[in-house]
């Protein structure tokens, strides 16, 4: 191996700090944003828990967040491509921001009454979601269509995984902060609004910033949008060589997706997991944090030799790994035995593992947007994310009655909940995909 192919961890952030003027910018605004949004919606399941809702209203919000990233990535791609970047950011940043905004004051906002019907304060929290995910739009996007424009072909997966380390250094540092703040208040719901005033400030400053320092002078812009007709088109213009990973894809987003709202859950509530070292006491709450810190290290680390793996190996058996890891986790995690000497140890390790998902990401971006033509990377992205995220949307909802259980009303049936059938059957339809795309799958010509 030359000395040119050896990996330097900090080569991201030298090759971040070199990109254009328009990916900095954009990288920075979603660093922020990642910040606010990691410190938060991994700790939102238990916000809701302590406002009183049931394992079903949890597994529905994961599915009503399924839906928003559904719908969103395909407007907020044809947005950026239509009316340019910088008014996409600054309007997705306003969104996200109110949304913190509402998710803090919901205990305060009381019960609503709607058509006979009471909901408890946790129905606040479905409605600051859907203001509060609406970066996700611009970053799939935008994200995609100006990294397209900027890096050479040959080198995708590691124009993306520059943009991915450093905004991803977010996801580690994010749940620290919360685990501090959880772990200084006793009290989870007071301690949560603390957080979620902190990502407010964060959202309001990245929104005011990217504002004034994107330069949108070299923005190029897509055609105008002619109606659902052009949807349709272009979901059925997709690069035939996407249609394995989409297929792969989602399966292990489905799976994912069934259990992904109960990995706090699991953590404070099934296995009631703390840590305990010497001086050190978190509860299982301020512990969770530190496991997503964990699992996002492993992944800063492992991203960058990803990525140069990619362009020596090909871009498919990066992405396989990425979605082996998904698969297993689930079935693993559930499977962790409780009340043990080494249940800590053993959970920080599968954290640690978990993080090694991240490492395709880079690969699985450049495999979707590769095919893409010039100034279509936002469409293409947007419809690749459109049709996957559709058929995902059941997924958490689906987990929830599995998860905790149902009756079906003026029939007395009633179906005892098992995380662990939830948990198990999750991974098995993750593996399914991986087998899919291993056996399907196709290589971007740059990578072949």
């Amino acid at each position: 191996m030359g000395k040119a192919d050896d990996v330097d961890l900090l080569d991201p952030f030298r090759q971040f700090l070199s990109l254009r003027r328009d990916v900095l910018v954009l990288s920075l605004a979603m660093f922020a944003f990642s910040l606010g949004f990691q410190m938060t919606n991994r700790y939102v399941p238990e916000y809701m828990s302590a406002l009183g809702a049931s394992a079903f209203v949890i597994g529905l919000f994961g599915t009503v967040g399924n839906v928003i990233g559904a719908v969103y990535p395909y407007p907020g791609g044809r947005l950026s491509d239509r009316i340019g970047s910088r008014l996409a950011l600054t309007l997705f940043g306003l969104l996200s921001s109110l949304g913190f905004g509402v998710w803090l004051v919901a205990p305060t906002l009381g019960t609503v009454r709607f058509a006979g019907v009471v909901f408890e304060p946790w129905i606040w929290i479905f409605v600051g979601l859907f203001l509060a995910q609406a970066w996700k739009s611009f970053g799939l996007g935008a994200t995609f269509a100006i990294v397209k424009q900027s890096v050479p072909p040959e080198r995708l997966a590691r124009g993306f995984a520059s943009t991915e380390v450093f905004r991803r250094t977010a996801f580690l540092i994010g749940p620290l902060i919360a685990a501090g703040i959880i772990q200084y208040a006793a009290d989870f719901t007071v301690s949560f609004q603390y957080v979620l005033a902190v990502a407010l400030l964060f959202g309001v400053v990245a929104t005011a910033l990217q504002h004034t320092l994107y330069d949108a002078s070299e923005d190029t812009l897509g055609k105008e949008f002619e109606g659902v007709s052009e949807v349709v088109e272009d979901l059925r213009s997709l690069p035939p060589e996407l249609r394995p990973l989409l297929v792969g894809d989602t399966l292990v987003r489905f799976a994912n997706g069934m259990v992904y709202v109960f990995f706090v859950i699991v953590i404070t509530q099934f296995l009631e997991v703390g840590l305990d070292v010497g001086p050190l006491s978190l509860s299982p709450a301020a512990f969770f944090g530190v496991l997503l810190a964990i699992e996002m290290s492993v992944a800063l680390v492992s991203m960058p030799p990803a990525a140069r793996a990619a362009e020596r190996v090909g871009l498919k058996p990066v992405v396989a790994l990425g979605f082996l890891v998904y698969a297993v986790f689930p079935v693993l995690l559930i499977n962790v035995p409780a009340d043990a000497p080494l249940t800590a140890p053993l959970v920080v390790a599968l954290f640690a593992f978990s993080g090694l998902r991240f490492a395709g990401l880079p690969a699985h971006k450049a495999l979707i947007v590769g095919p893409a033509e010039r100034d279509t990377g936002g469409r293409v992205s947007g419809s690749y994310y459109l049709l996957r995220n559709a058929v995902v949307i059941p997924s958490a909802a689906l987990g929830g009655l599995i998860y905790g259980g149902f009756s079906v009303p003026g029939t007395g049936l009633s179906v005892a909940g098992d995380p662990v059938v939830a948990f198990g059957l999750a991974s098995a339809i993750g593996l399914v995909g991986v087998a899919y795309f291993a056996l399907f799958g196709e290589e971007y010509d740059a990578y072949a």
